[in-house]
């Protein structure tokens, strides 16, 4: 019994600290900010310095989660779209041309996908967003300060870093995210953020400006086509829902169709000029890069288009057939270049079919969500993933860290708020 007692305090007391608000809000904000700086911290500390980070924090989220399960509505927990895709990845590795690469890719995607449902399950959006914003700030300022130490002060680039010291030819800058598209994305979604944190006021005005101001000047100096390309269509978005936010509830849906229509009409018509709008962006270098990456790819994924040649995320050069790509441009490829043919090429037809119900379910409930709900901060997710989606259309970022993170909660989020089985579960209470 007196052995009993101590233990029983012991517990107790664990139990008090991890599933604490702050501990959870501390956590969260590492878990976004390890994600986000994966790039610079395994050119810090390399691979295995992350690894051990990464597994620390899953083990701490899976004590904060068990802390607070009984605070957890249980019906509709994880959408069931997110675990085919995942579960498509992890069984893979049985047909994998490259087991052993697969095996361990899957338990880093494991791992990313957990704490995302980590952040989704124990956070409020508003809180969510908040921490996206705040790690999101520190990222962009010391992006910045890294910019003008290379490319002021010393005026030579940090290749360790991947940052090339371009800041007094206005660009294009990288920061700590290795490439200037990369940077540009990352500013598109510290956008959204900081203005859903201005229109939400959960912060100072000030701070809120100042972040959006940096945010802007770090998407123009990374001279990136495909981030600023992206804008446009994540400016047009949020002008379309900042519009069906204010039609009366019963013309909605009369107001969504005619919306879809005009995004099909939109998207056939950029389809058409898209020679031109290519040529206006400066992005035609970006294009044949790509299209010698992708037209090889095609010839690959016809070996195994049903299944995939087995997931890896990061593409490893130390394996077939990713040792062939290199012939095929000036630098060593660490992905396709394109989330859904990359999709495609690791996990066949049937990983693509279920990753694109997966991102059509995501969208449609986190659209849903915002047009229907009156606090603002349900645009966020909607807009975050206008964002992803739009990028991963010339980037696989959305694939692996910070990317999947992100839509992992977005994801999560917009299920838990409109799960089918939720709404069967209280059908059947009310009918019962």
């Amino acid at each position: 019994m007196s052995n009993a007692q101590p233990r029983h305090h012991a517990i107790k007391a664990a139990e008090s600290f991890f599933g604490s608000a702050r501990f959870s809000s501390a956590l969260t904000q590492t878990i976004i900010a390890t994600e986000l700086g994966s790039l610079f911290i395994r050119q810090i500390i390399g691979w295995a310095g992350l690894l051990g980070i990464l597994a620390a924090l899953v083990i701490l989220a899976t004590f904060s989660f068990l802390a607070r399960r009984d605070t957890v509505e249980w019906h509709g927990l994880l959408p069931i779209s997110l675990l085919i895709f995942v579960g498509w990845a992890a069984i893979s590795v049985f047909w994998s041309q490259y087991n052993w690469a697969t095996l361990g890719s899957v338990v880093y995607f494991g791992a990313v996908t957990m704490l995302g449902i980590y952040v989704a399950l124990i956070r409020d959006t508003i809180q969510i967003a908040r921490a996206f914003g705040d790690v999101l700030r520190v990222a962009l300022v010391l992006s910045l300060v890294l910019e003008i130490f290379s490319g002021v002060l010393i005026d030579a680039p940090l290749r360790f870093l991947f940052i090339q010291g371009n800041l007094a030819e206005l660009g294009p800058l990288q920061g700590i995210f290795g490439t200037r598209n990369q940077l540009g994305i990352i500013t598109l979604i510290a956008i959204v953020t900081f203005g859903t944190e201005l229109r939400t006021r959960s912060i100072q005005r000030p701070v809120a400006i100042g972040s959006l101001v940096l945010a802007g000047l770090l998407l123009l100096l990374s001279r990136s086509p495909i981030a600023i390309g992206s804008f446009v269509v994540v400016a047009v978005a949020a002008l379309a829902l900042y519009g069906l936010r204010r039609v009366p509830a019963e013309r909605k849906r009369f107001w969504q169709i005619g919306l879809l229509a005009l995004t099909v009409t939109i998207v056939a018509v950029a389809w058409a000029a898209r020679t031109p709008i290519i040529t206006a962006l400066s992005a035609s270098a970006e294009l044949k890069l790509r299209l010698q990456l992708w037209q090889p790819m095609r010839l690959y994924i016809q070996l195994h288009e049903l299944e995939g040649w087995g997931w890896v995320g990061h593409w490893r050069q130390d394996v077939p057939p990713f040792q062939a790509f290199p012939n095929y441009l000036d630098s060593t490829p660490t992905s396709g270049l394109n989330a859904y043919l990359d999709v495609w090429f690791q996990l066949g037809l049937v990983g693509l079919v279920a990753f694109i119900g997966l991102v059509a379910l995501t969208f449609i409930r986190s659209w849903l969500l915002a047009s229907r709900q009156r606090s603002f901060v349900y645009a966020w997710p909607a807009l975050v993933l206008v964002v992803l989606l739009t990028t991963g259309l010339a980037e696989s970022s959305m694939l692996v860290e910070f990317g999947w993170l992100t839509f992992v909660v977005c994801c999560v989020k917009a299920s838990r708020e409109l799960s089918w089985r939720k709404a069967f579960a209280e059908t059947s209470v009310v009918l019962a």
